[in-house]
């Protein structure tokens, strides 16, 4: 791509970030009931965003410029015409149950492949489990800031329950389960019940044995199976890249549906969820990677610059994905060997996802906070163990986190109406822990180099040194 359309798209990005932030705050400020103007004025300013960003974003044809455009147009609906807004939440409802019938298969296959593939740890040596070991490790703090900041926060509570949703609500509360029988509830006892009634913990136990037990075959009985799983999660990638096709109407729908119930006063419950993920994410970077960077003898500033564009492409697609073929073109321009990038940051997609840890874990206390239904230390740490295991292996396709928080929430019986509230901002919460991502992955490639003893002692081949040095000219 050439260097000034490149830099045009990157400009544009931000114009689309800068219209979003700015037209929910000016619904904020034209929503004000105390507000000076006439009312007719202020929704006749209303209207003329709409106008504008249906006009911005058909001229686009971006999906990620509609889900921007819907998010503030639906919350403009839902304001001005409440009764109809309700019942654009059929538009929500079918994208979740969509996101639900992905969960099991694309689990199940990503998790085989991510495992048996990269079982054989005499194979990949010292680098292998140094990379498995930092990932966990890495992965764990993310979900201990996760939880320990929206406990801060507390940007869930005060959230009313929209009137539709009170009955379940004020259903009779289960009796709290036995430690034994939370243990015991990890297992799975038929993994066709545990599929149907969505126990993703179980799916997921059930799928590292049963990976292992493949990796353990001899290579001519191990490819058939490896081959079909690899096929069976590029195709649940595809049909979740079919569904996010929804998406706009999905946001749209929620966002409209939460004010229309709700009114305009959960927006400060929305905006507080944003800044609490974002410091959050802040808070890791600094706390975290930093200090593992310096530990492990990083240099920084080289490092800042060469992930710099391939965490801004993950910030602009909300996609691990895209940012994949830069990210490792980067690293190994970087002095990362090209054996190590090819092994650590493919696996990091799957196993090192920081960003996405992070949101998991704050984003379903936010449900329980929402929901008025407080977890116990005991209950949060299996759900940080819970989220661990599940996290693994759905980089590469926009909102899949959505997929993980919809499963995690059933089994631990909390309500699923909390997600319409943050699927209205997931867009935006979904750029920051996309980038957050990708700087993790290319991170641990050098930490993992350094640890071996490797960085800097091969050259970049002539293709990759070329491509990046073009790249780096003045725009």
């Amino acid at each position: 791509m050439p260097v000034g359309r490149r830099a045009f798209q990157n400009h544009h990005f931000w114009l689309i970030a800068a219209i979003a932030i700015g037209g929910i705050v000016l619904l904020l400020a034209l929503s004000s009931r105390a507000h000076p103007l006439p009312e007719v004025l202020l929704r006749s300013s209303r209207w003329i965003l709409v106008a504008v960003l249906f006009v911005y974003a058909g001229r686009r044809r971006s999906l990620m410029t509609w889900i921007f455009a819907l998010m503030i147009i639906g919350a403009i609906f839902g304001y001005d015409f409440p009764k109809q807004a309700s019942a654009m939440q059929i538009f929500t409802q079918i994208f979740l149950r969509l996101i639900k019938a992905i969960i099991a298969p694309l689990i199940f296959s990503t998790l085989v492949v991510g495992v048996a593939g990269h079982s054989d740890l005499k194979q990949v040596g010292r680098m292998g489990l140094k990379a498995l070991i930092y990932f966990e490790v890495i992965t764990t703090l993310a979900l201990v800031i996760g939880l320990a900041a929206i406990n801060i926060s507390k940007a869930g509570v005060g959230v009313r329950v929209p009137a539709d949703q009170a009955a379940t609500t004020t259903a009779a509360v289960p009796q709290r389960p036995s430690p034994s029988d939370l243990i015991l509830h990890i297992f799975p006892e038929n993994l066709a019940k545990s599929v149907a009634e969505g126990q993703v913990l179980q799916v997921v136990v059930f799928a590292l044995f049963f990976a292992l037990a493949l990796g353990m075959l001899p290579e001519p009985k191990r490819r058939p199976l490896l081959t079909f799983f690899e096929s069976l999660s590029e195709t649940m990638f595809k049909f979740t890249n079919i569904v996010m096709y929804l998406a706009p109407l999905a946001v749209g729908g929620a966002i409209a549906y939460t004010i229309a119930q709700l009114g305009v006063d959960v927006l400060s419950n929305l905006l507080k969820l944003l800044a609490t993920l974002y410091v959050a994410l802040i808070a890791f970077l600094l706390f975290v990677l930093l200090p593992a960077a310096l530990i492990a003898g990083v240099p920084i500033r080289r490092f800042i610059k060469a992930v710099a564009e391939p965490a801004s492409i993950a910030f602009a697609t909300s996609t691990s994905e895209a940012a994949l073929p830069r990210a490792m073109e980067a690293m190994e321009a970087l002095g990362v060997p090209r054996q190590i990038v090819a092994f650590v940051i493919p696996t990091g997609y799957s196993f090192n996802l920081d960003g996405s840890t992070l949101y998991l874990s704050l984003a379903a206390i936010f449900v329980a906070q929402a929901a008025s239904k407080p977890l116990s230390l005991g209950e949060q740490l299996l759900l940080v163990l819970t989220l661990m295991l599940t996290s693994k292996g759905v980089a590469g396709v926009p909102r899949a986190s959505l997929v993980i928080l919809m499963a995690t929430l059933g089994s631990f019986n909390l309500p699923v109406w909390p997600v319409f509230i943050i699927l209205g901002i997931d867009a935006l919460m979904d750029m920051a822990r996309t980038s957050v991502n990708v700087i993790g992955n290319c991170l641990a490639s050098v930490v993992i180099a350094r640890w071996e003893g490797e960085f800097g002692k091969t050259a970049p081949s002539e293709l990759v040194g070329d491509a990046l040095s073009c790249h780096s000219e003045p725009k």
